[in-house]
């Protein structure tokens, strides 16, 4: 028997209309990620080393779930109903781009970072690849990571009723980032076995979560695991920690929109994940330097801002189209790049024309490559998704 009620009350606000302004928050991400992979490739003389496109991108990105993701699932009021949308908004393009990666191995090899071994199936099971030390057949997999680790870690306070604190646990992930670097320099949890353990316990957690037998317990275990892998098995510890204090930051800003928060915790959440490396023992790269650090998250936090303030405007169709396909593209254009770039050859000392007719190529067959995904593999299946959610509920 379940420990725990099926469901918790959903809120008495109304489900939102699409928000438009968020769709182009996660196209302006999409894109910041797409051109730190891009450039280099094409057009090196145009990368900026003053911030990072890359960290900028995945920052919006992650404050955005943090907005999005606990009000979803307060707004339904059902884990049951989450966990089946999150699968199928996630597994089914993720899935596809992993099989699309191993069917051209024969032509580009996949990346040395893959073991040739069972841990990797356990892991991208999972998808808590860079947390378990396994690379991602797909250079952007690892994101994905820290996003299922804020659901499991939500999930367990939401049936704890403990996830109106969002402000409490973005200064606490904040301040333990600090810690962290200045204590952990690397993963401490090593081996396959990790991969191996984490994968029987997610699935038979989340075995529970949904059924409703012993939810609770199950629950915060799953919850449990996602910290302790988090905190000793994250390739880069102290910024593993400092994500979840964005996204929980993410969750703070909405409830200071709905009255049910204040913007402090906000404040001292950016200001501990901007002075997080600078002490750390692991923090040697040029976009962890501490104003390229420090430009990169005043530049992610000014992005979502002015979201916030315009969202009562109309967005460009533009943004918001780009939103939608968003997960695709950021999946999509890593290893399409890298298709691309074995066909046309090694670009950086080309002349310019050549450059950047070749970077716009490269950026069509991205563009219409993720609307295709989009269209046959992501809506079906999110479409499958609800339909299955509402049988559940």
């Amino acid at each position: 028997m379940s420990i725990a009620p099926a469901t918790i009350p959903p809120t008495t606000a109304p489900a939102p209309a699409r928000l438009a302004w968020l769709d182009a928050l996660r196209g302006i991400g999409a894109l910041a990620v797409v051109a730190e992979h891009l450039l280099p490739w094409f057009l090196p003389a145009l990368r900026p080393y003053w911030f990072s496109l890359g960290v900028y991108g995945i920052l919006v990105f992650f404050l955005v779930s943090g907005y999005i993701i606990p009000t979803s699932l307060e707004r339904h009021g059902d884990v049951r109903t989450f966990w089946v949308s999150r699968a199928f908004r996630l597994y089914p393009l993720y899935l596809a781009v992993a099989a699309l990666v191993l069917a051209a191995a024969w032509w580009v090899p996949i990346r040395g970072e893959v073991p040739r071994d069972g841990t990797a199936v356990a892991a991208h099971a999972t998808m808590l690849l860079d947390v378990v030390g396994v690379g991602g057949v797909a250079d952007t997999m690892w994101t994905l990571s820290y996003e299922m680790v804020f659901y499991l870690l939500v999930t367990a306070l939401f049936v704890t009723r403990l996830h109106e604190r969002s402000g409490l646990f973005a200064v606490l992930f904040a301040a333990g980032s600090l810690i962290v670097g200045l204590l952990v320099g690397g993963a401490l949890l090593k081996g396959g076995w990790v991969a191996y353990a984490s994968g029987a316990a997610f699935f038979a957690g989340l075995a529970c979560v949904i059924s409703g037998r012993f939810r609770t317990a199950a629950a915060c275990a799953l919850g449990l695991m996602a910290v302790a892998l988090l905190v000793l098995g994250s390739r880069v510890p102290w910024m593993g920690v400092a994500v979840l204090g964005v996204m929980f930051a993410g969750t703070a800003i909405h409830r200071w929109e709905r009255g049910t928060g204040g913007l402090w915790p906000v404040a001292a959440t950016a200001g501990l994940v901007a002075l997080a490396p600078i002490w750390a023992i692991e923090a040697g790269w040029w976009w962890v330097e501490p104003d390229v650090w420090i430009i990169t998250i005043a530049l992610a936090a000014a992005t979502f801002a002015g979201g916030m303030a315009l969202r009562g405007r109309r967005v460009p169709r533009v943004l918001t189209w780009l939103g939608l396909i968003s997960y695709s593209l950021y999946l999509v254009h890593h290893p399409l790049l890298k298709f691309f770039v074995e066909v046309s050859g090694d670009l950086r000392r080309s002349p310019l024309p050549l450059q950047l007719g070749m970077a716009a190529l490269a950026m069509a067959v991205v563009l219409l490559a993720s609307a295709l995904a989009y269209r046959f593999v992501e809506k079906p299946m999110q479409s499958l998704g609800r339909r299955l959610s509402r049988r559940a509920a």
